[in-house]
């Protein structure tokens, strides 16, 4: 076996004998500092693992959100390795400095950034997100036509339920560049309204009808602000108010209390002998309209 390796070795051109030898020279040379920089990236890994069990049970306990404290870990993570990784580049090759490697990696950082531009861009507006906390979980959003509640913010995308069950995966930049209206931000939302009453109907005495109801309404937190009834305008068939309450601000609370006030409005009408009215309308002729009674042949105008 030995002979034949000697023979297939001696048969070889002798340039490239004297390449590959300059290789295996090379290569016993630097493996002192290639053992030293694995060794060197074996403790690396072991103070990450160390990292890993302290820090996410220090930050838990400031009660930050877990989602938070993936994106600090994960920050840690890249930034640990990279600064490991260039000082055992330079362990293994000592030729390069830490400000070659930089700039070689900063060349292919700005490559890699275009080529994923909206992958880094969500990212960056999770990380944004998750550290403002514009809205959290359990809260009821709208933005760019999606409505519903908040279940899951990722680092890269928001999960949102809508009020018919379906499931919205919206990417952060979304929220991050467009106006977001936040449903739950406190605890009560104020909702509106509108009743017509007969125009031969007391103005004050149905406004006083209509408060009246409302605030016997259990939905309504008359606590917070009061019942709120305006005249508001001259309707086709019907002096119509306006009336304002406040009350829960998901969305069940909203319907559920318009519902309940809605019912209890029309109730204390009726008992009040106020007419909510249906829709009159009102032909002018410009003669004298002629009205033919059939069976006698009779005509009146």
């Amino acid at each position: 076996m030995n002979s034949f390796i000697s023979g297939l070795w001696a048969s070889l051109p002798a340039p490239l004998r004297d390449q590959l030898e300059a290789y295996a020279t090379g290569f016993w040379s630097v493996l002192p500092q290639l053992v030293l920089s694995l060794l060197f990236l074996g403790f690396v890994w072991f103070v990450l693992r160390m990292l890993n069990w302290v820090v996410p049970r220090a930050l838990r306990r400031t009660g930050m959100r877990r989602a938070l404290v993936d994106v600090i870990m994960m920050l840690i993570t890249v930034g640990v390795w990279l600064f490991g990784t260039l000082i055992a580049v330079t362990i293994a090759f000592p030729t390069i400095t830490p400000g070659r490697a930089l700039t070689a990696l900063g060349v292919g950082g700005v490559a890699i950034g275009f080529a994923f531009k909206d992958v880094f861009e969500n990212f960056l507006a999770g990380v944004l997100l998750l550290l403002r906390e514009p809205f959290s979980i359990d809260d009821y959003i709208d933005c760019e036509d999606i409505d519903g509640q908040v279940e899951e913010i990722t680092i890269r995308d928001t999960h949102i339920r809508q009020t018919d069950g379906q499931l919205v995966v919206a990417p952060n930049s979304m929220f991050f560049k467009n106006p977001v209206t936040i449903r739950t931000a406190r605890d009560v939302r104020r909702t509106t309204i509108t009743c017509g009453v007969a125009y031969g109907a007391d103005v004050d005495e149905a406004r006083d009808v209509i408060a009246a109801a409302v605030r016997d309404v259990d939905a309504v937190r008359d606590d917070v602000r009061d019942v709120e009834i305006f005249a508001q305008e001259f309707g086709d068939s019907s002096i119509n108010f306006e009336v304002t309450w406040w009350t829960g601000s998901r969305p069940i609370d909203i319907r559920s209390s318009r519902d309940k006030v809605v019912a209890a409005i029309k109730r204390a009408l009726d008992d009040a002998g106020i007419e909510i009215p249906f829709p009159y309308r009102t032909m002018t002729f410009p003669e004298a309209l002629v009205v033919e009674h059939k069976g006698d042949g009779d005509k009146t105008s």
